[in-house]
């Protein structure tokens, strides 16, 4: 059996959201017996659309992984990322991005929350490195003041560690 993509679950969603549309406007509409044996039908094709839906999502074991070619000139097969329709099994969220959805909430704002929080971050970490290289310029220019003997081991540090150079 071939691995479910995301575009038919996505075909599957929309064919449930459809059943339930129509659904409701027969239950808006509702004039009567020939309206219920609609609303019958109706509920029995959401029955059928929500089983497809459950079959297609129920988690399988993952397939065995594609043998890698020994030869490095073989073309490989695309990577997941690159595939427009991934398979379902593929597709992993973070738990967090699932709570944030169950409590309600918006994804998007929890997608922006993170990029601040990462921007913040590498904020705090270019301080801190412009800070401690500020700090080995001082040290390694001190040092050679104040230890001529020790100038060529201060030398190699500093380029060891990216620090400029002094004549």
């Amino acid at each position: 059996m071939a691995p479910v993509t995301l575009s038919t679950v996505d075909d599957d969603l929309k064919e449930v959201i459809q059943h339930l549309f129509e659904i409701q406007s027969a239950v808006h509409g509702y004039l009567g017996p020939e309206t219920q044996q609609e609303l019958v039908r109706k509920i029995k094709n959401l029955t059928l659309a929500l089983s497809t839906l459950s079959t297609h999502t129920k988690p399988h074991p993952p397939p065995p992984p594609p043998p890698q070619p020994t030869d490095p000139t073989t073309a490989a097969a695309p990577a997941l990322r690159d595939n427009p329709d991934p398979p379902l099994s593929s597709i992993q969220l973070p738990p967090e991005i699932i709570d944030y959805v169950d409590a309600a909430r918006n994804p998007d704002i929890y997608t922006r929350e993170f990029v601040e929080l990462v921007q913040r971050g590498n904020q705090d970490l270019k301080g801190k490195k412009e800070a401690f290289a500020s700090f080995r310029d001082v040290l390694a220019r001190e040092m050679r003041s104040a230890m001529p003997e020790c100038r060529g081991e201060v030398e190699r540090v500093l380029e060891g560690t990216g620090g400029k150079r002094e004549r």
